[in-house]
């Protein structure tokens, strides 16, 4: 590289927008969840000890998004790869408990089918931008 320009933009807007979105829909998805289980305990014989475990998963769920979707976001703008791997790395518990929402709770309801359908998309895509934003963040590294 010559003196005085600067280094290319590698970061992937595609990300950064699945990204913004994701968070968007996991806000949603955590108040849907939370109305559903209240109104799956009203109508539904549901016991107290796996509507705790649910909620209590469902808050290291939130907790675990959260930290993926901050590492995801600051590795792709900082052209870095360890927070990007970090939330590729976090990208696995998150969908295991996508889907043991779609498939194993206790009571699964349709609508539940739906909202996690749509999370484990995004989830895919976010898995298929991370690797290509890898595989560009290295790739600056070996030519520069």
């Amino acid at each position: 590289m010559a003196r005085g320009t600067p280094p290319p933009i590698l970061s992937l807007t595609p990300l950064e927008i699945l990204l913004l979105l994701n968070s968007w829909y996991f806000a949603l998805y955590f108040v849907a969840e939370i109305l559903l289980f209240i109104y799956k305990s009203l109508l539904l014989p549901y016991t107290s000890a796996n509507l705790a475990l649910d909620l209590v998963m469902l808050f290291l769920y939130l907790g675990v998004e959260i930290i993926r979707i901050f590492f995801g976001s600051k590795g792709n703008l900082s052209q870095r790869k360890v927070p990007l791997t970090i939330s590729l790395g976090l990208l696995a518990p998150s969908t295991i408990m996508a889907v043991y929402y779609l498939l194993l709770q206790t009571y699964v309801l349709r609508l539940e089918v739906i909202i996690n359908a749509i999370l484990l998309v995004f989830y895919a895509f976010e898995l298929i931008l991370c690797i290509v934003g890898l595989i560009c963040f290295s790739s600056i590294i070996i030519s520069g």
